[in-house]
């Protein structure tokens, strides 16, 4: 396993980790400023993020400073309730791939959605098996874009908690499945994204890994879960912070090997959030020497 202990080379900020500091918006253009001040190397953004400060200028930015993108975030949100929102579902898709491959980045993170219309709190229906299949849909119609243009897709599973209105997929099996289904051949066209927070509880994680090979390890996302948590989707943790054996992961990701960043998400309305921008990169640097 690689040693992180003496620098941030495989370090990669994923900017909601920094979006929104002490009340205010914090622009993207300076996020990667401060990131390159910082020596990190690589940075994932949202696509909210870009489109304020606009992909040209974003692809800009990332160029002169010399960045990577660890990933994009995020496609996916596929199910749907009637004909316009598949539609709707799918040209938005493209649109982030192509995205995606203006700013070069290393894959497009699916989020893949849950019962349509949940997210909003108005589900259409109960039916997660039929939720699943739009999912298996849409992945497949945006994998033959995607092998077009050679953009990578990572199948991000989230955890169970979210299944109603995030992600009906949600463990590193129920991904790989899909993956084996749509790319029996494992041609490096789809993957997964291993997200810690999502996937550190499940038993069946160090055997999913193996499974998955390097061939299908796009990305790994890092942060910690706390314990107690006060919301489960804006209280997470800095590496260190909770009760996630970060590194253990890591080893088994890297015994499969995965060779690219480790990236920091963290979404904390009360505390990182909260606090001075350039204080939470000096310490995603601090504890990724310590921590993962």
């Amino acid at each position: 396993m690689r040693d992180f202990s003496a620098d941030h080379r495989w370090l990669s900020i994923n900017t909601a980790t920094v979006r929104r500091q002490r009340g205010q918006d914090w622009a993207l253009l300076e996020i990667i400023d401060a990131c390159a001040a910082r020596g990190i190397r690589a940075i994932s953004p949202w696509r909210d993020q870009v489109h304020a400060a606009g992909l040209a200028a974003t692809v800009r930015a990332v160029r002169d400073h010399g960045l990577e993108l660890s990933g994009y975030c995020r496609g996916g949100m596929f199910t749907y309730a009637d004909n316009a929102g598949r539609q709707a579902v799918r040209d938005d898709n493209l649109r982030a791939l192509d995205e995606a491959c203006e700013l070069a980045a290393a894959c497009l993170v699916l989020v893949v959605g849950g019962l349509p219309g949940a997210l909003a709190g108005r589900a259409a229906h109960k039916d997660i098996a039929a939720a699943r299949e739009q999912v298996a849909e849409g992945v497949a119609v945006l994998l033959e874009e995607a092998r077009r243009r050679g953009m990578p897709l990572a199948i991000e599973p989230l955890h169970p908690m979210y299944a109603a209105e995030r992600a009906c997929i949600n463990t590193l099996e129920q991904a790989l499945d899909l993956c084996d289904a749509l790319d029996a051949g494992r041609t490096g066209a789809l993957g997964v994204a291993v997200d810690v927070y999502h996937v550190w509880w499940d038993p069946k994680l160090p055997a999913q890994i193996v499974r998955a090979g390097s061939d299908r390890l796009l990305a790994l996302h890092v942060c910690d879960w706390l314990t107690p948590t006060t919301d489960l989707l804006n209280d997470r943790g800095m590496m260190g912070d909770g009760v996630i054996d970060i590194r253990q992961i890591r080893s088994w990701v890297e015994a499969q090997g995965f060779a690219g960043y480790s990236e920091v998400e963290i979404f904390s309305t009360t505390n990182w959030w909260q606090r001075d921008g350039g204080e939470v990169l000096d310490t995603c640097i601090q504890r990724h020497r310590q921590c993962v």
